[in-house]
């Protein structure tokens, strides 16, 4: 195979220290151990796909079975050692993919082999590729050859994957952990490829590929290479262009989308994402990346644009920073919430896309002022009433505690309820708390009290029930949260073996039974009876005054 028509990949992978880039740390200390004759028994290189472990496990063998020496490096002109593990054909450096030879027997056939010395170099060399695909059983066979090896072999080792290595085996290594290459450097590295190439590909462009490798040289010599083929001779490749062949689309459009929900125009907004949707963006990627923006508007002042990775340019930056002056950060702490909670909707709907117009109009009531204020009211809306009567007016003279501003205006000090009516609130009588369930709206909680529990006694923190088969498995976790919550105090609720007093329910029932027998017995009752004989008396109402 020709070198040009080789993917870039391969074409430009590096084959000497010097060619790589943005592990400057790991190649410094490879190359010191190697000067001091310092070598370790096995090197140990883990990190994402596509930064160069393998590349630098056979840069390694090199340097260590070159025939010209670490310092004069074979570069252009190969020596025999180099070209062979260039090649992959080298008697002496095996290189083992233990994806497909994950065994014990492969192992040993291993071991068996390195009792023999180098035939034509200083070491036998033996790289492991994705060496966490061996088994327990092979790892273990391997401790001891990898402990004390002979001078003369050395191990290396590769994997994404370093948990899945046992303890045992990574301590007997010299580990490496390779970093993501940064932004700028891969930019800088893929606009060489491109120049070489004579590819016109347009700054913004390689941006956006660097963006999408997330580190990876590899992958970003791939979408270079795809986005050099589907070009037209003579035509460059914008970002427009490279949205389209990538799957991505302008950020740009999202910032509007953001802007338009702070002004609250809902029209905008979702003719934007239709817009959007019909580039063929599907709602999950397009929520991660609104995701992303709303950490970007929430922490811009923090940031500089280059680590944002390349995810905006120098323009939407700028637009970003102008927009979140005017913003509270509380307001994209919500959206963050909220947008989170529509990843998990996404799950259980069928159709994402509506659901995701319906976020969209939820996040521009969430964002205005009206509804802000408000918000930071309902924080403090639950606090101190110590008399029952409190209590009775405020359910007496509800006022909605969502408002807009000229509703607010029109409501009175005197019917307007206190905001601190329902927190601290001391609760002294069985009765006092179904009034303050029945405020809260707690209708779970206080049917469970009215129909399936006996009081036994009730004082300061403490509340003694009995109850029936039908109470409800996590009452007295809902009932001590909710007292907690409501008197700022920790309550005890305990279950006892006396009966207690009927619920009140019961309660209920018996004085609808009493009403009925009493009413039997007036003269107004066994008249209404003389006349209609299949009369049925089902309920007693006394007159109000």
């Amino acid at each position: 195979m020709s070198k040009n028509s080789k993917v870039l990949a391969l074409k430009y992978r590096p084959q000497r220290f010097e060619d790589l880039i943005g592990q400057g740390v790991v190649v410094e200390s490879i190359i010191n151990s190697i000067k001091f004759n310092k070598i370790p028994n096995a090197f140990l290189f883990t990190g994402i796909r596509g930064i160069g472990k393998t590349t630098i496990a056979r840069i390694v063998a090199k340097s260590l079975n070159c025939q010209k020496g670490l310092e004069n490096l074979c570069e252009d002109k190969l020596c025999e050692n180099c070209d062979a593990i260039t090649n992959s054909s080298h008697l002496d450096v095996l290189e083992i993919d233990a994806a497909s030879k994950t065994g014990v027997d492969d192992v040993r056939d291993l071991i068996e082999f390195s009792r023999y010395g180098p035939s034509s170099s200083n070491y036998k060399i033996f790289i492991i590729d994705e060496v966490h695909m061996l088994s327990k059983q092979a790892f273990n066979a391997l401790l001891k050859t990898l402990e004390e090896p002979p001078e003369y072999l050395k191990f290396i080792f590769a994997t994404t994957e370093i948990k899945k290595i046992p303890i045992t085996v990574v301590s007997r290594c010299q580990r490496y952990d390779l970093s993501r290459v940064k932004s700028t450097e891969l930019f800088q590295f893929i606009k060489k490829i491109k120049d070489k190439e004579n590819g016109k590909v347009s700054d913004e462009a390689l941006r956006l590929i660097v963006k999408i490798s997330e580190g990876s040289v590899r992958d970003a010599l791939s979408l270079l290479d795809r986005g050099l083929l589907t070009l037209e001779k003579n035509k460059e490749l914008d970002l427009d262009k490279a949205q389209k062949i990538f799957g991505y689309f302008d950020k740009s459009q999202l910032i509007d989308i953001i802007e338009f929900i702070l002004e609250g125009d809902e029209k905008k907004v979702i003719e934007m994402y239709r817009k959007i949707y019909d580039q063929g963006v599907e709602p999950k990627v397009f929520i991660n990346d609104f995701l992303e923006l709303i950490y970007y508007f929430k922490n811009v002042n923090s940031l500089t644009l280059e680590s944002t990775n390349f995810s905006l340019n120098d323009q939407e930056f700028d637009r970003i920073k102008k927009i979140s002056k005017n913003v509270d950060n509380e307001v994209f702490i919500l959206f963050w919430q909220f947008t989170i909670k529509i990843l998990e909707e996404l799950e259980m709907v069928s159709n994402q896309n509506l659901s995701i117009e319906m976020f969209l109009t939820r996040l521009i009531y969430l964002s205005m002022p009206e509804f802000q204020d408000n918000t930071k009211k309902n924080k403090d809306l639950l606090s101190t009433l110590e008399k029952k009567n409190d209590i009775a007016d405020l359910k007496t003279d509800p006022v909605s505690q969502i408002k807009n501003i000229s509703q607010e205006k029109k409501v009175s000090v005197k019917t307007q309820p206190d905001i601190k009516a329902l927190k601290n609130i001391s609760i002294n009588s069985f009765d006092q708390l179904l009034e303050v369930c029945t405020i809260n709206k707690e209708i779970k909680l206080k049917y469970e009290l009215e129909k399936n529990v006996n009081l036994v006694n009730f004082e300061k923190n403490r509340v003694e029930i009995s109850f029936n088969e039908n109470l409800d498995k996590n009452f007295v976790k809902d009932l001590s949260l909710k007292l907690y919550e409501w008197t700022g105090q920790r309550w005890i609720i305990t279950f006892s073996k006396l009966k207690g007093d009927i619920s009140v329910k019961e309660k209920e029932e018996n004085k609808k039974k009493q009403s009925l027998i009493k009413a039997k017995k007036t003269e107004i009752y066994n008249n209404v009876i003389e006349k209609f004989s299949d009369a049925l008396l089902i309920e007693v109402n006394p007159k109000k005054d």
